[in-house]
C-alpha cells in the first residue's frame, strides 16, 4: 500500500501579491514536506504597499471547498487565516465538527501589516465564540491579543497573564508572537514568543531580531508551519519551536531579497537546514 504523506488545509484568503494568506501557507506546507490544500474565504488585491480590495466568498462555497478535500483527501492538520465574515467562521466551524478536524490552528488575522482592517467586530467575535473552543492552538500577535482583551499589550512582563486571559477564552493553548513587543532593553535576549498550554505552563521562545522591512506573511507563514509539524505527528511544544526556526530562517533569507517597493515577503523556499 502506498504512503500517504502529511495532509495539511489552509482556510485563509488569497493574497495576489504572493506573501500571505493561502499562497505563503501553501509554499509552506510544501517546504514542510507536506500535502498542501486551500479553502479560499476572500480574494484580496494586494501587493507590498497594502490591500486595495476584498471580496468575500459566500460562506456556503467555503463549507463546500473543505467538504471537498476533507472527504476525500483527508486532512490531518489545519489552520484558518482571515476568515472576513461570521457566516464564514459559522461555516468553518460547523465543517471543523463534520470531519474531525482536531488540529486546528487558528491564527487570528484581524489587520493586515499595512494597517488594513481584515476582521469586523462580528467576525472576531464569532472567532472567539466558535473557533477558539475547537483550537489547539490560537496564535494572536500582540495588537490581536490587545484588541481581545480590551487593553493594551506590548510588554513583556504583560504577556503571561495575557496569554492566561486569552486561554480562558476557550482554547486549548495559546502563542502570544512578541513581534511587537516595545521592550527590547539591553537585558533582552532576542524576540520572544510565549506559549502556553491548557495547565498553565508556560514555555518561551527566543530568536534574534532581523532588521528587514521583509515581513509581510510571517504570520500566515508561522500557523502553517506549526500545522505541518502537528501533521507530522509532533507533539505541540515541539511542532512550535521547529516552526518558529522555519520562521526566523525564512525571514533571515527573504531579508536578502528585495521584491516589490513596501513590506516584502520571507523566502519560503530557502534551504532549510534539518528541522524536526
Amino acid at each position: 500500500m502506498l504512503p500517504t504523506p502529511p495532509r495539511t488545509l489552509t482556510i485563509a484568503g488569497s493574497d495576489s501579491g504572493g506573501g500571505a494568506g493561502i499562497q505563503a501557507d501553501l509554499k509552506t506546507f510544501a517546504a514542510l514536506g507536506c500535502f498542501g490544500m486551500s479553502a479560499i474565504t476572500a480574494i484580496t488585491a494586494q501587493n507590498t504597499l497594502g490591500v486595495t480590495g476584498v471580496h468575500a466568498i459566500p460562506a456556503d462555497m467555503v463549507a463546500a471547498q473543505i467538504d471537498a478535500v476533507a472527504s476525500d483527501i483527508g486532512v490531518d492538520a489545519a489552520k484558518t487565516g482571515m476568515l472576513g465574515t461570521a457566516a464564514i467562521v459559522e461555516a468553518v466551524a460547523g465543517a471543523v465538527d463534520r470531519h474531525g478536524i482536531r488540529k486546528l490552528v487558528v491564527d487570528p488575522v484581524m489587520i493586515s501589516t499595512s494597517g488594513a482592517t481584515l476582521s469586523d467586530d462580528a467576525t472576531s467575535q464569532a472567532m472567539v465564540k466558535l473557533l477558539f473552543p475547537r483550537a489547539i492552538l490560537v496564535t494572536p500577535n500582540l495588537p490581536e491579543a490587545s484588541y481581545l482583551l480590551g487593553r493594551r499589550i506590548a510588554r513583556r512582563a504583560e504577556m503571561e497573564a495575557a496569554a492566561a486571559d486569552l486561554l480562558a477564552m476557550g482554547c486549548q493553548a495559546v502563542l502570544l508572537k512578541g513581534g511587537h513587543l516595545e521592550d527590547d532593553g539591553p537585558d533582552a535576549t532576542g524576540l520572544d514568543d510565549l506559549l502556553m498550554l491548557a495547565d498553565g505552563t508556560t514555555r518561551i521562545y527566543t530568536h534574534p531580531r532581523i532588521d528587514t522591512p521583509n515581513l509581510h506573511g510571517t504570520g500566515c507563514t508561522l500557523a502553517a508551519a506549526i500545522a505541518s509539524q502537528l501533521a507530522r505527528g509532533d507533539a505541540l511544544p515541539d511542532a512550535v519551536g521547529t516552526a518558529l526556526d522555519y520562521v526566523a530562517q525564512a525571514i533571515a533569507a527573504g531579508a536578502q531579497l528585495r521584491l516589490g517597493a513596501g513590506n516584502g515577503p520571507l523566502n519560503h523556499s530557502f534551504a532549510p537546514r534539518q528541522l524536526g
